[in-house]
């Protein structure tokens, strides 16, 4: 089906790139540096290799956002064969990207092109390009779109627990969570977005015990109707798979995905979260992720 307004995001939305392909979603890639080299996150690095990379590395790695250039090239593109671009993009506390797309915006054609700071990463940035996606087949304009994804956002819940804060303290993300560094290492904090930060929710003292309060606190945000759920793991398959068998029944969406290379820098390996909104606000019919998972 052919769409008037074309959808992108960045990278960082960690979407597996077979959906992005089949849902008509463009993804400009940020960069990851390691080692002295560097890489295109998604592109010529992979999850799988870059925390394998990540395990015998000596240095800690770094992120840059991508050009203004790289973006205009995007927009130049896909105004060929679109009458509009609405392109969606990580909170601008969280990283330069979004500064650098209204830049690129601008060097092409800045009244076709909608750029919107969504205040999210990841797993939720992921769930609003596939909500674009699915109201632009529907023919909605860009001001109806933007208007349904702030609904959206507004009853999203995201909730992630990470093996350690270095890594978050390292790459000056930590935001609020900051405030945990001091705390005995055995607590396993519960985390959330908050405003567009990295803030913190509470304070478990087992990994067990925090995939249960996020499952827990995740399904008390169905309305009746279901929940579209993603659920995402640096390195870590096992414990998404176990929140994933526990939310599957209450789940009318459940998209499974790696954390990439640039949040998982920022996250570190072990990261494992689960994002939802309720389907009633806008279904999506998505089933996709591990074996175990109903299609």
């Amino acid at each position: 089906m052919s769409r008037s307004i074309a959808i992108v995001t960045d990278s960082t939305a960690d979407l597996p790139p077979d959906l992005a392909s089949e849902r008509g979603i463009s993804v400009v890639p940020l960069t990851v540096t390691l080692d002295g080299r560097s890489y295109l996150d998604g592109v010529d690095m992979t999850p799988a290799r870059f925390y394998a990379l990540l395990a015998s590395s000596t240095g800690h790695p770094t992120t840059s956002q991508p050009s203004p250039g790289l973006f205009a090239e995007a927009y130049e593109g896909l105004l060929r064969d679109h009458d509009e671009v609405l392109s969606l993009h990580i909170s601008a506390k969280l990283s330069g990207t979004y500064a650098s797309a209204v830049q690129g915006a601008a060097l092409v054609d800045a009244r076709r092109i909608r750029v919107v700071d969504t205040q999210a990463v990841s797993m939720w940035l992921s769930l609003l390009a596939l909500g674009a996606a699915r109201l632009a087949d529907d023919g909605r304009g860009i001001d109806g779109i933007v208007k349904t994804l702030d609904e959206v956002s507004s009853a999203t819940a995201a909730f992630f627990s990470v093996q350690t804060l270095e890594y978050l303290r390292r790459g000056g993300r930590i935001g609020r969570a900051g405030a945990l560094l001091g705390s005995v290492l055995q607590i396993k904090p519960i985390l959330h977005i908050h405003e567009g930060q990295v803030a913190p929710l509470e304070r478990v003292r087992t990994r067990e015990r925090a995939l249960t309060r996020m499952v827990e606190l995740t399904r008390g945000h169905d309305r009746g109707q279901g929940l579209c759920v993603v659920i995402a793991h640096a390195a870590d398959p096992a414990a998404a798979q176990s929140l994933a068998d526990r939310l599957q029944d209450c789940a009318e969406t459940l998209v499974m995905q790696d954390i990439g290379p640039v949040v998982g820098a920022h996250a570190g390996p072990g990261l494992v979260g689960v994002t939802s909104y309720p389907a009633d606000i806008l279904p999506l019919g998505l089933k996709r992720g591990l074996e175990s998972v109903p299609a």
